[in-house]
């Protein structure tokens, strides 16, 4: 009998610890799973951050293994229920059936009284909640374009002198370095004080203003164009040097950044303000937010109004004016292409969600922006006409400088870098540098030592 109790024991002991450790690498692999996808979203989510679609399958999946029971060891309902000792071991019998028998009856058993409220959300229809998101970020991606021309003049050639085509710092550097230092701050500290006073606004500075203020494809094709002319140490050093510089440049960015919220807190502090002091300038109603999206729709009008007027007015002579004016026209689609493919992130491959790690929508932005910039480099040693440079340039300038970004590839390489996996942050960086470069080679670098092109002007 003593060998029949110590035999039933200690199969109880290893059911019961085969369940914890079972339960406990499910619990990994979900904690797992949630840092994949907060990774690959650090950045950008696309349309899946507008008020309307807040509540999405990804969330519900999460909930569901939150809502799990569990007892106080850990374990599970089911896990417990299956460590219970058998009925033929125990010397206590059941109760009679009469005497269990609850003086309530299954109808007049206490249940909530009712289901949890749905949380009403205060705001746009759908389609016009899209439609002002999209206007913020044309409006926002325009004064990116804007930014990122006038330091590559301030810094290139023919004022600072710091930065060329010819030498690993690459004319869109300072912008590059600038937009992720400036990511930390409104990307990554303070904007979800900023989704407070309008969400629209986050998105339009986060995915519209730096989004357009760095490029990847611009950074890509000035590493081709090293490349062509045989200066291939350069490129390689171009690419490590820039990621380093970046990389480094949000890591002051957050920093900076949270040493003046800490700031600001001390000094409310010290005021007595402290959270007696509401915000009232918050875009939370349909009037004030269908005023915001009329007002930014009269100030794109004017941005697309006069650079179209400039463009028609210097498109004869060619020049660097009618690029960029151009450019400005085109930026907004490229800003509007990224937005949209940044609903990937986050998602992972297939049903079962594979490499949700990786941020395919950032990914496929950066990668087809490199490789469209790399064939109109190519039809524009080709064509070699001034009509051609204009609409090639300003579309390079435009429209695929704010399809790719450096800010928010940059914000997802720093999220991976501090996750439990920081091998996931290279692996991301090689693969879209690797993958651009391969790739523009034999869109760009082929053909023009194929046909002898001459690059140099």
């Amino acid at each position: 009998m003593e060998r029949l109790n110590s035999g039933v024991g200690s199969s109880s002991i290893r059911r019961r610890s085969l369940s914890i450790s079972i339960h406990v690498s499910h619990r990994t692999e979900n904690d797992d799973d949630a840092e994949s996808e907060s990774v690959s979203e650090a950045g950008d989510i696309g349309d899946r951050a507008l008020p309307s679609r807040r509540f999405s399958a990804t969330n519900s999946f999460r909930f569901s293994f939150d809502e799990t029971k569990s007892d106080e060891n850990g374990g599970t309902a089911a896990d417990v229920e299956q460590l219970q000792p058998p009925r033929a071991s125990s010397a206590i019998r059941p109760l009679p059936p009469q005497l269990v028998a609850s003086p309530l009856s299954t109808t007049d058993a206490v249940l909530p009284s009712e289901e949890p409220k749905k949380e009403t959300r205060k705001g746009l229809p759908e389609f016009l909640d899209y439609a002002s998101c999209m206007i913020h970020m044309a409006v926002f991606g325009i004064l990116g374009v804007l930014t990122r021309y006038l330091l590559q003049k301030l810094f290139g050639p023919g004022e600072a002198n710091l930065t060329s085509n010819k030498t690993v710092l690459y004319l869109d550097l300072p912008a590059n370095m600038i937009g992720s230092f400036l990511m930390g701050w409104f990307g990554v500290v303070f904007k979800a004080d900023i989704s407070q006073v309008s969400e629209h606004l986050a998105i339009a500075i986060t995915t519209g203003y730096l989004g357009s203020l760095t490029t990847f494809s611009g950074w890509n094709q000035k590493m081709l164009q090293l490349s062509v002319s045989g200066h291939w140490l350069f490129a390689i050093l171009g690419f490590l040097f820039g990621l380093f510089l970046v990389g480094y440049s949000i890591i002051v960015g957050i920093e900076t950044a949270n040493g003046f919220k800490w700031l600001l807190n001390k000094l409310n502090m010290c005021s007595g303000s402290g959270d007696n002091s509401e915000i009232n300038c918050r875009v939370d109603s349909p009037q004030r937010q269908l005023a915001a999206m009329t007002m930014f729709l009269v100030i794109l009008g004017i941005l697309w109004g006069v650079s179209g007027a400039l463009v028609k007015a210097k498109f004869k002579n060619g020049g660097s004016g009618a690029e960029l004016w151009f450019a400005c026209m085109v930026g907004p689609v490229g800003v509007w292409i990224r937005w949209f493919l940044a609903r990937l992130n986050g998602r992972g491959l297939g049903r079962a969600g594979l490499f949700k790690w990786m941020p395919f929508g950032t990914l496929i932005a950066n990668v087809s922006a490199a490789c469209v910039m790399a064939a109109l480099s190519t039809i524009k040693e080709a064509v070699n006409t001034k009509d051609c440079d204009t609409i090639v340039i300003g579309t390079q300038l435009g429209l695929l400088g704010c399809l790719s970004t450096v800010s928010t590839f940059v914000a997802e390489f720093n999220a991976m870098r501090e996750s439990n996996h920081l091998w996931r942050a290279y692996v991301y960086a090689i693969i879209t540098m690797c993958a651009s470069f391969v790739l523009g080679i034999l869109i760009y670098c082929v053909p023009v030592w194929a046909t002898g092109y001459d690059t140099s002007t």
